[in-house]
């Protein structure tokens, strides 16, 4: 087997070099006892795929949490104590639970699966000297393969012959936008990125124009597609921070319920109360204490935020990443297409001694011309007219109407000239029709030009446009005012001063000449051709940013996000639309791959959060970065479209895949999919993402309080020598009606104004702080408090006796937890100033539970069943005053101590 570091150094090689090398020929290709030889050494031409999680498996593992066996406990021993509605309700919320978890994580680990589709299915070889068509499975290295226009290359190939515009789009691969002009020459650096190996082709890209021959180079698990594949083989699916958070918070509460439940039954044993009672009591509020309802509303507040981000082109593949989202700190973008709009589009040219703006984004025609700022007709200025038609006629792309818009077909470059004339009126479609098709000389790498010859009036007529070094050279004249004279070398001198202004703006250029051939034979060569060229202009083009992401970027700084630029591009062209949008401060530093692979791990760890554009960048470069953020404690979106981010985009905390440009690859990878392909819609679903959070925050705050409340009334009773004020039955009716409606509300309460102007949440703070923690345990007192009151007034002031006393108890516990719902939709906005209407779910939820606690007191077979009495209207007057105090001691807590605290409203986002 062939070392990898010697194959790496295939692209030094000359053709004939290559050959020796693989022992093959570049006639007659391989032997065929030479290719089972090499394919027993090699084995097949495919990617390895790893078990996947069965259906089975995934269904199960729903069942895994600390708080969901709890849970499971709970309905056995409210079976056990015949409850069966509670038990049923217990078991159903827990299956619920577990099916919503299956459908949303059913469709994860099938990456290598679309790897596959990648790969093309039969390759055109040449073995024992002859052409054969073959599974592409079956190749090896050495092997001489025949490639064409719409081919996708079936593994990495060193290139041995070529046309001369043998074009191979590499974008999935490389992050490089255009398609790549392709080489056989030997190139002197055998440390290029992949970007840069100009006389290799790589499995999983296809193949734009023109046709080759390769050798084979590396199949299988060892071409590039297939360490990538092995990389996100490498990478451990993890638990996300709300996973983590829950558990241990579940865990403590639980501890907690029983250490305090256990307190009850000590209490009222030693206190001399029947065994039976005392333990049915106990379990009675074990099973009230323990919200059983959390993971269910957690479960269906993300499902529904979920369809909330649809609307705002975010598509969840896994519902945990919901809440991951809202504490991002850091997001890892792609620069083309989701940066820009992956459209090349024409911005200024030069023509006359003018520099013309054009105005206008991407493939659509529309937009104007400027000249000194003021905007002009194009139609006016006969230099520029004759530049956009020469860039029109010497061109072999398609702008066609789809629509309401434009597609195009052919070369992202050439279309940029064409969308440009059709601003100025000039369209391809007209002016072929008067220049007629004669013959044309291809593009390639050493002259940096293209020419199509047209017949017009009798005359032919040489169209060229390259790169302005190579092109101006060969000028012997340049067009002012309609008039061509004698090209000077000053002329030449500021022409390329002029390319390299608009070429350190990151922008494209292309040279425009033309030539009357009247003096030159048929049977047209470049070097006869491509002299004595009479220069037109120039046309800078760039892929433009998206307007939308330079307000998208600053609302990350105002939210306390990091935004770095990753991209395969060049790193002038990433540091200019960087700084355009706004990516780069005066501290942060650019990188380019090669400066990457120089820095030491530790120097990377030290220098992070100093760097911001990364250029000219490899997969495994990606996934470098992604973990040196993920090792100095940040929570990482990664987003990505091609084969190359899929490790860094599985690597991350949250891995976005674009939907329109993103391949199956990256898609499956992912734990999210924006379906525009634009920055702006990560930045929605960030801040979806957070309201989330706090909506999650909002219920289990609600949860905690109430049933603190409901343990404190038992406990306090027990500790300071009163009846039992609350009957078991009457503690899981209290927990039924007001744990499930109230709490589902909260979980889709609006999103806060102002969310996005706070600091992203420690990804170590629990979902219960200190300070939240104390709040929780003050309004269960107070709860607690108010509900042994009414129990006392009736019993000892009315003295209407046990059962009517602990109804008003019963009564006021529920309604207390009610009203307190409203205080849970904000720490510090009065609920008043939030609005009492604006979440009319919770409304709705509220007198739903009220109308099922008021059938529990009044209808004949629900008191025999509660121990209930109808309760005259005076005693209603007492329980509701009483059962409000939570929310006006609330109230005037936020007006007067809370409010004055967070008066910028952002201060509050660790709590």
């Amino acid at each position: 087997m062939i070392p990898q570091d010697k194959i790496k150094n295939i692209i030094q090689l000359s053709v004939e070099q290559a050959a020796d090398f693989f022992k093959t020929s570049l006639s007659d290709g391989l032997l065929s006892s030479e290719v089972l030889k090499r394919r027993q050494l090699y084995g097949l031409n495919q990617l390895k795929e790893s078990q996947g999680r069965s259906p089975l498996k995934i269904f199960f593992e729903q069942f895994q949490d600390f708080i969901i066996w709890v849970l499971i406990g709970a309905s056995f021993v409210s079976g056990f104590l015949k409850e069966w509605v509670d038990a049923l309700a217990i078991i159903g919320i827990v299956i619920l639970n577990a099916i919503l978890g299956f459908i949303q994580e059913f469709r994860a680990e099938k990456s290598l699966a679309a790897l596959k589709k990648l790969s093309s299915p039969v390759t055109k070889t040449i073995r024992d000297r002859q052409r054969n068509v073959i599974a592409s499975i079956e190749l090896v290295p050495g092997d001489l393969i025949e490639l064409e226009a719409g081919d996708h290359i079936p593994a990495d190939c060193r290139l041995v012959w070529i046309t001369a515009n043998f074009n191979v789009q590499e974008a999935s691969l490389t992050g490089e936008s255009t398609p790549v002009l392709k080489t056989t020459i030997a190139l002197q650096d055998k440390d290029l990125p992949l970007a840069d190996r100009a006389n290799m082709a790589y499995m999983g890209t296809f193949i734009v124009s023109g046709k080759a021959k390769a050798i084979v180079v590396d199949t299988g698990m060892n071409t590039e597609l297939g360490k990538i594949a092995g990389m996100i083989q490498g990478i451990k699916d993890e638990s996300t921070p709300l996973q983590r958070k829950l558990e241990e918070f579940g865990k403590w509460m639980v501890y907690l319920c029983f250490l305090l439940v256990g307190l009850v039954f000590v209490l009222e044993w030693l206190r001399g109360a029947k065994l039976i009672d005392v333990f049915l009591t106990a379990v009675s509020l074990a099973v009230a204490a323990i919200p059983e309802g959390l993971p269910a509303v957690v479960t269906i507040a993300l499902a529904l935020g979920v369809q909330r981000m649809v609307k705002k082109h975010a598509l969840i593949r896994k519902l945990p990443s919901v809440e991951t989202l809202g504490c991002t700190t850091v997001i890892c973008s792609d620069k083309t297409g989701t940066l820009t709009k992956n459209e090349m589009t024409a911005q200024v040219i030069f023509a006359g001694n003018e520099t013309f703006k054009i105005s206008g984004i991407g493939y659509a025609a529309i937009g104007e011309f400027f000249l000194n700022g003021k905007q002009v007709d194009p139609g006016k200025y006969a230099q520029l007219q004759k530049l956009l038609q020469a860039a029109v006629l010497c061109n072999g792309a398609e702008l066609v109407k789809a629509g309401v818009g434009y597609k195009i077909i052919g070369d992202p470059t050439e279309a940029a000239l064409l969308v440009a004339a059709a601003k100025a009126g000039i369209w391809k479609s007209e002016e072929e029709k008067k220049f007629v098709f004669v013959d044309e000389i291809p593009f390639d790498s050493e002259r940096k030009k293209m020419s199509i010859l047209r017949g017009y009036g009798g005359q032919t007529i040489a169209f060229v446009k390259g790169a302005p070094d190579m092109l101006v050279g060969d000028c012997d004249y340049i067009e002012e005012d309609g008039v061509a004279r004698r090209i000077t070398e000053a002329d030449k001198e500021n022409l390329l001063k002029i390319n390299d202004r608009f070429a350190d703006q990151a922008l494209r250029v292309l040279a425009i000449a033309r030539r009357n051939l009247d003096g030159v034979s048929s049977g047209y060569q470049a070097d006869t051709v491509e002299k004595g060229l009479t220069f037109l202009g120039l046309i800078a083009m760039i892929d433009p940013p998206r307007q939308e992401v330079k307000e998208a970027v600053i609302k990350c700084k105002q939210a306390g996000i990091k935004t770095v630029m990753i991209t395969g591009d060049h790193k002038n062209t990433a540091l200019a639309i960087a700084r355009e949008l706004g990516f780069l401060a005066e501290s942060s530093l650019a990188l380019s791959g090669e400066e990457l692979d120089a820095l030491s791990e530790e120097s990377l760890l030290e220098n992070i959060e100093k760097i911001f554009v990364y250029a000219r960048v490899t997969a495994e470069h990606k996934l470098r970065i992604v973990k040196a953020w993920r090792k100095k404690g940040y929570i990482v979106a990664m987003t990505g479209d091609g084969v190359n981010d899929a490790p860094a985009v599985k690597e991350a905390d949250i891995g976005v895949a674009m939907g329109i440009t993103g391949t199956d690859v990256t898609k499956e990878v992912s734990d999210m999919i924006i379906t525009d392909d634009n920055f702006a819609s990560i930045v929605s679903a960030v801040e979806e993402g957070r309201g989330i959070y706090e909506n999650i925050k909002k219920f289990v705050h609600y949860l905690l309080s109430c049933n603190a409340g409901e343990i404190l009334v038992m406990f306090l009773s027990s500790l300071i020598g009163l009846p039992v004020p609350l009957l078991p039955i009457q503690i899981l009716w209290i927990n039924l009606v007001t744990d499930g409606l109230p709490a589902l509300a909260l979980g889709v309460d609006p999103v806060e104004p102002g969310i996005m102007r706070r600091l992203p949440r420690k990804t170590n703070q629990p979902v219960v702080t200190k300070e939240r923690a104390w709040l929780i345990l003050s309004q269960g007192v107070f709860i607690a408090f108010c509900s042994l009151l009414a129990f006392s007034f009736v019993l000892f002031i009315e003295k209407e006796g046990l059962p009517r006393a602990r109804t008003a108890a019963f009564i006021v516990l529920a309604c207390s937890q009610l009203f307190h719902s409203f205080n849970c939709r904000s720490i510090y906005q009065s609920i008043f100033k939030l609005g009492i209407f604006s979440n009319i779910k919770l409304v709705l939820a509220t007198f739903i539970s009220f109308s099922l606690l008021v059938v529990a007191v009044y209808l004949p077979f629900a008191q025999s069943i509660f121990k209930t009495e109808a309760l005259g209207a005076f005693d209603w007057c007492l329980v509701l005053a009483i059962s409000s105090f939570p929310l006006w001691a609330e109230e005037i807590h936020k007006l007067f101590i809370r409010g004055r605290i967070n008066t910028r409203g952002v201060s509050y986002a660790g709590n």
